[in-house]
């Protein structure tokens, strides 16, 4: 499964990109694509991704070393929130290489995948490039993004008059439990990458397992070995809670709240399809940081293969290129990104109340 989705991961970078492109003579994301080309923010920057990925494992490093030093006390709970950070960067490295951004070597691609995900992780990368390729090649289609299929929350109001009992309830209040149910998430994520298990290749199977059981037996003896199981249990538990919810909090805002084609009507093109349902999120250094890139979300599906430190340089010639053909362009605070997604999940179920 890894290697047929790596090969997706591809088709859905570059090559997807430029078969759109030219599929049609003179199509609205020709010309994007030759601007983008021509100042070589298709490139990939492996230096770039060295210098990140070595400084994020070097601190990673320094806090399980200050974890080991402080020893048998409440106060290494403190240390969960920079772990939990860390794990989120370490999550961002994972989403790349499935992109195939780091590097133009598809195996070399995989195994940073695999190291950063399912060994330090403890998450699938097969479940999880399965999952997006599917998302970046339909996004916000109710019958194609696997990201607004029916779930714990739904996101149309067709999807939430099917709900009943518990879940009827969850979808009444799904605004307001939003964040709150984000703290699941770094739990649900280790989850659903061995219930994919089944769905792999013996051999891919094999290698996924015995890393991320690999994780599992390494964090729960670092855990044991310096903690009492009460405290081990109360941090991992903390741990896994602000690690969702960092890596929530990335991604709730792109695409919650924007157009969701209709599965009957025309087939949107490439460029209509990516950016009329992407949000991007204004800021600065801060805001690139805490959001992994992800805030030119719009870029990042034109592009997908894209390396993420192009993403800020190729803004201006999308901006400029939706507004020479009038194609509106999405972009928003963060606070305000997260009311327009509440917003959105608050209408979805107002129906129900």
């Amino acid at each position: 499964m890894s290697q047929a989705t790596a090969t997706a991961a591809d088709s859905a970078g570059d090559s997807s990109a430029e078969r759109s492109g030219s599929s049609a003579a003179g199509s609205d994301f020709a010309p994007l694509l030759r601007a983008v080309k021509g100042q070589g923010l298709l490139e990939r920057r492996t230096d770039r991704y060295v210098i990140s990925i070595a400084a994020n494992l070097v601190a990673l490093g320094g806090v399980i070393t200050a974890f080991v030093l402080l020893g048998d006390t409440w106060w290494s709970l403190l240390l969960a929130l920079p772990l939990a950070v860390l794990w989120t960067r370490t999550a961002f490295v994972a989403h790349d290489a499935g992109h195939s951004q780091i590097t133009g070597d598809r195996r070399a691609n995989r195994l940073i995948g695999l190291v950063h995900a399912n060994l330090l992780l403890g998450m699938n990368e097969a479940w999880w490039n399965d999952k997006h390729v599917r998302h970046h090649a339909n996004p916000n289609h109710v019958d194609k993004d696997p990201d607004v299929g029916v779930g714990a929350l739904v996101w149309t109001q067709k999807q939430a008059a099917q709900r009943e009992g518990f879940a009827r309830w969850l979808t009444r209040n799904q605004a307001r439990l939003f964040f709150p149910m984000l703290l699941l998430e770094g739990i649900a994520l280790k989850i659903y990458g061995f219930q994919f298990l089944r769905r792999q290749p013996a051999r891919e199977r094999a290698v996924s397992a015995l890393l991320m059981t690999a994780h599992l037996a390494l964090y729960a003896a670092l855990l044991l070995t310096t903690l009492s199981p009460g405290k081990a249990v109360v941090f991992a538990l903390l741990l896994h809670a602000l690690f969702g919810l960092h890596l929530g909090m990335a991604f709730a805002p792109n695409h919650k709240g924007m157009e969701m084609p209709d599965p009957d009507g025309d087939r949107w093109g490439h460029l209509q399809r990516q950016v009329l349902t992407s949000r991007n999120v204004r800021g600065a250094i801060l805001t690139d940081w805490f959001l992994g890139g992800l805030n030119y979300q719009i870029e990042h599906h034109l592009f997908p293969s894209m390396p993420r430190p192009h993403l800020r340089l190729a803004q201006p010639l999308v901006k400029a290129h939706c507004k020479s053909i009038g194609m509106p362009y999405a972009e928003t605070g963060l606070v305000e990104s997260y009311r327009q997604a509440l917003a959105h999940m608050h209408e979805v179920g107002e129906p129900l109340r």
